[in-house]
């Protein structure tokens, strides 16, 4: 299977200190890749790189074949780990923007996920819990036909109810004909939906591979095995 995304000796630094150093790995296309690491490990770095909102320092990244930039954003569905949406805007502004902004935007898929996640068009972005807002985020980014999906911490700090539609939404909207990167430290939560793990320690790759060949390897679980290797 073809890689999707080609990076070689990425380096990232931030007023002498380095958030990634000398990253290489490859990530396949169709596959749902987890990259795994406490706060301050590179992750969002690596991924806001992949996103083209950050320059690297050093090194080259390759997504579909093209550096970062223009062509790549076409390609990827990034949701960030924090909202992005306007406080003004209702359910309905929020769908309205992202098909005029978006042109691989699917209006009804986007009306169904809302239906799954049970949220009302009508409902203003700042009455939105946290969790409430990670659905809305996360429906608008998965109503997108985009070949490579980055998820940065779409479960961090919401609810037992709210993780789970979350992570349903993930699985049900999942096509393998893409690609899907997410980030996260609640390893015990996610790793059953992981093909591939790559960990991430102190802006470096720790260890990576296919999910169940560690499992049978180290004979333990993902969660096991992150909490072996940070400490926690």
């Amino acid at each position: 299977m073809a890689n999707i995304i080609e990076i070689k000796g990425l380096t990232k630094t931030y007023h002498n200190k380095k958030a990634l150093n000398n990253v290489t790995l490859t990530i396949e296309k169709g596959k749902v890749v987890g990259i795994l690491g406490p706060n301050g490990s590179g992750k969002t770095t690596l991924i806001k790189i992949l996103a083209g909102i950050l320059r690297p320092t050093g090194g080259e990244v390759f997504i579909d074949g093209n550096r970062p930039g223009v062509t790549t954003k076409s390609i990827i569905s990034y949701l960030p780990d924090r909202n992005f949406l306007y406080d003004w805007m209702n359910i309905q502004d929020a769908i309205n923007f992202f098909k005029d902004f978006y042109a691989d935007f699917d209006e009804n898929r986007a009306y169904e996920l809302l239906d799954f996640m049970k949220l009302d068009k009508n409902m203003k972005v700042d009455s939105l819990s946290k969790g409430m807002m990670e659905k809305l985020n996360l429906s608008l980014v998965l109503s997108r036909n985009a070949k490579v999906y980055i998820l940065d911490e779409p479960i961090a700090g919401v609810d037992p109810v709210a993780r789970d539609q979350i992570l349903d939404a993930i699985i049900n909207n999942y096509n393998e004909e893409s690609t899907m990167i997410i980030t996260t430290h609640l390893v015990r939560d996610m790793e059953n939906i992981f093909d591939e793990v790559i960990f991430l320690k102190e802006g470096e790759v720790y260890l990576l591979g296919n999910a169940e060949a560690l499992r049978e390897e180290r004979n333990m679980k993902i969660d096991d095995l992150y909490k072996e290797i940070f400490g926690a």
